[in-house]
């Protein structure tokens, strides 16, 4: 039997480079596993049910006991967009999508799905009266390109057993509100539910509208029709589905829980002189929720300074440490600020419109909103304070159903410095250690092979060694 050096170079050189290989194999398992337990998020795509639309026509439908995460979980984001049976994301030119919300409400484990008898709803912490403007995630057009995330280590809390009734369970509620407007005969004006464009004289229980009321959700009620060019065929009906990915994460003793408030520019609460509650009968928030913004000048004249701006004063319900901020506006829109009384600037969040086509990128829609997320424990809140809520919007032309909402996460205490560094600079330091000897497994193994490679090119020169 003869074996070369060649061979025996070869047969070394094999094992150390398939040991360095498990190696590297098991530390890259390792570190993959480590990340997703680091980030401990976990994340789910939903459809809600269909709807149909055909061109002109309007939904505004509710769903109840939707598929959504169950559990004690902290919720970190929730993002939407209107798809249709194939998954295709529809543009805001054909299908506007004027808002969509969740809700939260316990409901009997017996009730069916669609029943609201025994229904409980479960607000959030903000101030308007009846369980308006209550919802817990909730956006429009903007949907697409607008971060709804949670920073760690915050969450919204749900699920807690200990806070559901005996018999009940915790139920969601979805809320889409979506226009068609191909074919229509003006695409903002039918966007912005204009009362004539829909040949609406009452509301959606019968109601006469006002003289004055030119236009908004009163006027764009479910099954309403807009006006479309004469002769364009409307029985292109097609189904469409809201769809919804929903993240989260179990809910344990290192997640701090958020509050959720949304302020309304349009709000007509007073505060009693006598009474400094902020809730009850000396204190009633009146949220108009939409508004109308006339046009600066009759005369059609545009200059730099056509906007229309609106402010009013808002008392904090409870304090705490501002989280993250944002801004809900329509077209027309140029941008919402919160301030302190002194001036100082909470959050301003601004909106993105789009340029093109292409979904998320639609050219005269605002498709996203800019977020604010300030350093932990930069900006803290005290119970009553009075803050200022500006919304601004262009005034060249007149806008119906615009809105000035702003959106805010509040946390009531903080991580503690020492349990921060020391909790999440574990994760860190053992991803590190993690990826420091994968590195080295890799240097290793370019090593090995480099070695092997120069060793068997010197041997090349020798005789064969007959045993």
């Amino acid at each position: 039997m003869q074996v070369t050096v060649e061979e025996i170079g070869n047969m070394s050189c094999s094992s150390q480079g398939w040991l360095i290989s498990i190696v590297m194999v098991l530390l890259a398992l390792n570190l993959e596993a480590l990340a997703r337990h680091e980030a401990g998020v976990k994340s789910a795509i939903f459809l809600s049910p269909k709807f149909e639309l055909a061109p002109g026509s309007v939904v505004n439908k509710y769903y109840y006991n939707i598929s959504f995460p169950r559990g004690h979980i902290a919720l970190k984001s929730f993002n939407a967009e209107v798809v249709d049976e194939a998954g295709k994301p529809i543009p805001l030119h054909e299908t506007y999508l004027h808002h969509w919300v969740v809700g939260r409400y316990y409901q009997h484990r017996d009730a069916a799905s669609h029943h609201r008898a025994d229904a409980m709803f479960l607000r959030n912490a903000g101030v308007c009266e009846n369980n308006v403007l209550g919802q817990y995630f909730g956006l429009g057009s903007e949907t697409r390109r607008t971060s709804t995330y949670i920073p760690d280590p915050y969450g919204i809390e749900i699920g807690n057993p200990t806070q559901i009734p005996e018999g009940y369970e915790e139920r969601w509620m979805l809320n889409v509100h979506a226009i068609d407007t191909r074919g229509v005969i003006d695409k903002l004006g039918c966007t912005e539910c204009r009362c004539h464009l829909y040949n609406v004289t009452v509301d959606e229980y019968g109601r006469p509208l006002s003289p004055d009321y030119k236009g908004g959700l009163k006027c764009c009620y479910d099954q309403m029709q807009c006006k479309t060019r004469e002769g364009y065929d409307q029985s292109t009906k097609r189904s469409l589905f809201l769809r919804y990915t929903v993240k989260w994460a179990d809910w344990d003793a290192s997640v701090f829980p958020v509050q959720i408030y949304i302020f309304d520019v349009t709000d007509t609460w007073k505060r009693s002189s006598s009474n400094n509650s902020l809730r009850g009968p000396n204190a009633t928030h009146h949220c108009q929720v939409e508004y109308e913004v006339k046009p600066c000048s009759g005369t059609g004249v545009v200059n730099d300074d056509c906007f229309d701006v609106r402010r009013i004063s808002l008392a904090v319900p409870s304090g705490g440490y501002l989280i993250y901020g944002v801004a809900h506006q329509h077209s027309g829109g140029i941008g919402s600020t919160l301030y302190r009384e002194d001036g100082q600037v909470l959050c301003s969040s601004i909106p993105k419109y789009g340029e093109g086509e292409a979904p998320g990128n639609e050219a005269g829609y605002i498709v996203g909103m800019s977020t604010c997320y300030p350093h932990p424990g930069s900006i803290k809140l005290s119970e009553g304070e009075i803050l200022i809520l500006e919304s601004n919007y262009s005034g060249t032309i007149g806008h119906t159903g615009v809105m000035g909402l702003f959106y805010l996460l509040v946390a009531e205490s903080l991580q503690e410095p020492s349990r921060s560094v020391l909790e999440s600079a574990k994760p860190h330091m053992a991803t590190a250690i993690w990826a420091l000897l994968l590195l080295f497994g890799l240097a290793s193994t370019i090593a090995v092979g480099v070695g092997c490679r120069h060793r068997l090119g010197r041997e090349d020169d020798y005789e064969p060694i007959v045993m």
